[in-house]
């Protein structure tokens, strides 16, 4: 007997037929068909016949809910010889992300709606996927948070530490005060959590010292510096009732004090990276400037911790924190000199698929860290983030047998470095459609991408 669901959908958008792949959901897995039309999934089951749709054999491959990442740094507009959106956008489709949502420490800064209104119309053309945009958080434009918000605001980052674009990080008082607007309005404020005077103390401490070798840049941001900030945040989280979202935490204290104020009521959520569950401050050695971030890479004892936190559910959330430099400043031989972060919006599906291979995630865990969290806590719920009637058909489609050797020349980003260059992994990006729309087949295909907007209502 065939189970067939049904509802009508009309919204802009392809109609396909993916048939014949295994559904992987963060509650079940099953076999079975999905019907896109006019971009919203319409129905789910078996044996779906084509009807004018076009089809997609997902016969022996996995379908998830489309990936967002939640931490993208696209470098359009002001720095795109960095990365523009039409290549950072590429390299999310060819990488299995269906939607991005992208940092606001461009040149200018997104820190008022009109900013944002630009930085959307200059950017959109250019989309392969789906994307939202954050505003940014300083001491000058509170009072311009309601209007970015209703704009269509993703959320806000605040810069507690120093960060590309030189933004000055709020005071406190300010973040308490977004805070109290986040409780209001019910919008998530994500957090570069380190604190900027320890990070300058111990910065020019190990400087001091004559040291330039990879290592010293982990030993310039000692973790007290991220468990510090993070502290501070889910205080003025908890005493706000605002929601606060600590992205790339890299320390096991960090996880400690998250876990502390979730069990008291914060509305405190937190996000870590690949890099950290792949990487250590062992790798800093090897990697060089090429690996070079913050916060910097942490030993061995912290990323158990972190794991850990997947495993509990401490952890919310998966992000690239997709960085992109030039490539000759990020293999600028002095740690010093060498720019933080790196590429990783096309490898970040395929990192966590190896894991989920080598047994440390489920498939189901990735579904929910990489698709339904994150549309949860940025208000794209229920369009984004699951397959199930009306949502968008956003899907992405791998084979989680597949072994293959990530080759940073052939990403599809404008920097071509990465320290995954030359890893073997098992599980590789199949199809990655967006509301019906083949953008990744092996190829990336169409500029189909949208502008997304937050579900948020206002009552004034």
């Amino acid at each position: 007997m065939t189970l067939i669901l049904h509802v009508h959908a009309a919204m802009k958008g392809s109609n396909l037929v993916v048939l014949d792949g295994t559904i992987v959901t963060p509650d079940a897995i099953f076999r079975g068909d999905i019907r896109i039309v006019d971009g919203h999934i319409t129905e789910i089951g078996r044996g779906l016949q084509p009807e004018g749709c076009d089809v997609l054999d997902a016969k022996d491959l996995f379908i998830l809910p489309g990936v967002i990442d939640s931490h993208v740094h696209m470098r359009d507009p002001g720095l795109t010889d960095y990365e523009d959106f039409g290549t950072g956008t590429s390299a999310a489709a060819a990488g299995g992300v269906t939607t991005v949502l992208d940092m606001p420490n461009t040149l200018p800064p997104v820190d008022s709606s009109d900013v944002m209104v630009t930085k959307r119309d200059s950017i959109s053309r250019k989309a392969v996927v789906d994307f939202g945009l954050y505003g940014v958080l300083h001491d000058r434009n509170l009072t311009k948070i309601p209007d970015m918000i209703r704009t269509g605001a993703a959320g806000l980052k605040a810069f507690m530490g120093p960060t590309t674009g030189n933004i000055p990080p709020p005071s406190d008082a300010t973040v308490y005060e977004a805070l109290l607007l986040s409780a209001k309005y019910g919008f998530p404020i994500a957090f570069h959590a380190e604190n900027p005077s320890m990070v300058a103390y111990y910065t020019d401490l190990v400087k001091r010292s004559g040291r330039t070798d990879a290592r010293a840049h982990c030993d310039a941001r000692p973790a007290i510096c991220e468990t510090e900030a993070i502290n501070r945040i889910a205080f003025l989280t908890l005493r706000s009732q605002g929601h606060g979202h600590i992205v790339h935490m890299s320390t096991g204290g960090g996880a400690r004090i998250v876990s502390k104020y979730k069990r008291v009521g914060a509305l405190v959520t937190c996000e870590t990276n690949p890099q950290y569950l792949s990487m250590t401050e062992e790798d800093q050695e090897k990697y060089g400037p090429v690996a070079k971030i913050n916060p910097p890479l942490r030993g061995r004892r912290d990323q158990a911790a972190l794991w850990r936190g997947i495993s509990s559910g401490l952890i919310d959330t998966l992000g690239s924190d997709h960085a992109p430099h030039p490539l000759a400043k990020k293999k600028e031989p002095n740690i010093w000199e060498a720019p933080s972060g790196f590429i990783g919006v096309e490898t970040l599906v395929a990192i966590m698929l190896n894991f989920a291979a080598k047994g440390k995630i489920t498939l189901q865990k990735v579904a929910l860290l990489l698709s339904q969290n994150p549309a949860k806590l940025f208000n794209l719920w229920p369009n984004k983030g699951r397959i199930g009637l009306e949502a968008d058909g956003d899907l992405t489609i791998v084979d989680p047998a597949k072994e293959h050797v990530i080759h940073a020349a052939e990403l599809h980003s404008k920097q071509k470095i990465s320290p995954y260059d030359g890893w073997k992994v098992r599980g590789a990006v199949k199809y990655t459609v967006v509301r019906g729309n083949v953008v990744y087949d092996g190829q990336v295909r169409s500029a189909a991408g949208e502008w997304v907007e937050p579900n948020i209502g206002f009552d004034s």
